[in-house]
C-alpha cells in the first residue's frame, strides 16, 4: 500500500514551487504550512482556499519528516505525482505551437539539481519538451521541482526506455539531432553553424557525456568553447549556454 501511495503521489517543497503548482492548475491533495511561515505564505493560502485546498498549520519537524533534508521553507504540498508525456506528445504540442520544434534529450544525466536547473532553463528558452531515460537517471521529485522554480510545472517530460530508438522517432518527424561532445570539431558560436532547423540537443552524462550508440545516432555534434585549465562544464551550464545559443538565433539577435 505504501509503495502504491508514493507511485501516485509527489511531495513538492519550498513556497514557489507550491505556488507554481497551484497556478498550473496541478492537482494538490493537502498543504502543510509552519507556523513560522504563515506570514509569508499569505498570498499563496489565498490562492489555496480559492482552488479550495485545506492548508494545515503544523510543526517545522512535521514538514522535516515529510521532506527530509529538502529547503521546504516552511511549505510542503501532496500532489498527484508527475505525469509523464509520451514522445508523441512532445511532437505533437511543439507542431502546434507553430514555432520550430525544440527538444532536449538527457542521456543519464544523474543528479537531480542538474535535471532541476535544466528544466528551469528549458522553460526560458521554449524548449518545447525535454526528454530522460528510464534507467540510469535522475527523474521528477520534489528536489528537481525545488531546483526547477517551478518550471517542471511547464515543461513536459518524457521517460523513455530507449533513448535510440526516440531519436529515431523523431528523425521520422524531420528532427535533427546535435549532440553536445567535448571531442567535437564544430564550434557551436563558429561562423555558419546554424540551429534554424526542428532541432534536439543531446546533454550526456555529467562524468561519462553521451554515451556510444546515442553519439553515432546523433547527425552532428557540437562543442563549446574552452580557455581555462577545465575541459568541461557542469552538465546544466552547459545545456543552458546550448539552449541560449538556439534561443538567441531563433530571434535573430547578432552575436
Amino acid at each position: 500500500m505504501r509503495e502504491h501511495e508514493e507511485q501516485t503521489q509527489e511531495w513538492i517543497a519550498g513556497r514557489h514551487p507550491v505556488m507554481e503548482a497551484l497556478r498550473s492548475g496541478r492537482e494538490i491533495n493537502k498543504i502543510w504550512v509552519t507556523e513560522q511561515a504563515q506570514k509569508s505564505a499569505q498570498p499563496l493560502m489565498l490562492e489555496a482556499k480559492k482552488a479550495g485546498l485545506i492548508v494545515q498549520i503544523v510543526d517545522k519537524r512535521k514538514l522535516d519528516q515529510l521532506v527530509e533534508g529538502a529547503n521546504h521553507q516552511g511549505i510542503v504540498a501532496q500532489a498527484a505525482a508527475y505525469r509523464y508525456f509520451e514522445v508523441e506528445e512532445l511532437i505533437a504540442r511543439a507542431k502546434e505551437s507553430g514555432e520550430l520544434p525544440f527538444f532536449l534529450l538527457l542521456d543519464e544525466i544523474e543528479d537531480p539539481h542538474n535535471l532541476g536547473s535544466i528544466l528551469r532553463t528549458a522553460e526560458c528558452t521554449g524548449v518545447h519538451g525535454v526528454v530522460i531515460p528510464k534507467r540510469r537517471s535522475a527523474s521528477l521529485t520534489a528536489t528537481v521541482a525545488k531546483t526547477s522554480a517551478g518550471a517542471v510545472e511547464y515543461v513536459p517530460v518524457a521517460r523513455v526506455t530507449n533513448m535510440a530508438q526516440t531519436i529515431d522517432k523523431l528523425k521520422e518527424a524531420g528532427v535533427w539531432i546535435a549532440g553536445a561532445d567535448v571531442g567535437a570539431e564544430r564550434d557551436v558560436f563558429a561562423s555558419g553553424m546554424k540551429f534554424d532547423m526542428p532541432l534536439a540537443v543531446v546533454i550526456g552524462n555529467e562524468a561519462k557525456g553521451i554515451g556510444r550508440l546515442i553519439r553515432e545516432k546523433c547527425d552532428f555534434l557540437i562543442k563549446l568553447p574552452m580557455h581555462g585549465q577545465l575541459n568541461s562544464l557542469n552538465a546544466s551550464v552547459a545545456a543552458g549556454v546550448l539552449m541560449y545559443e538556439v534561443l538567441r538565433q531563433r530571434l535573430g539577435l547578432g552575436k
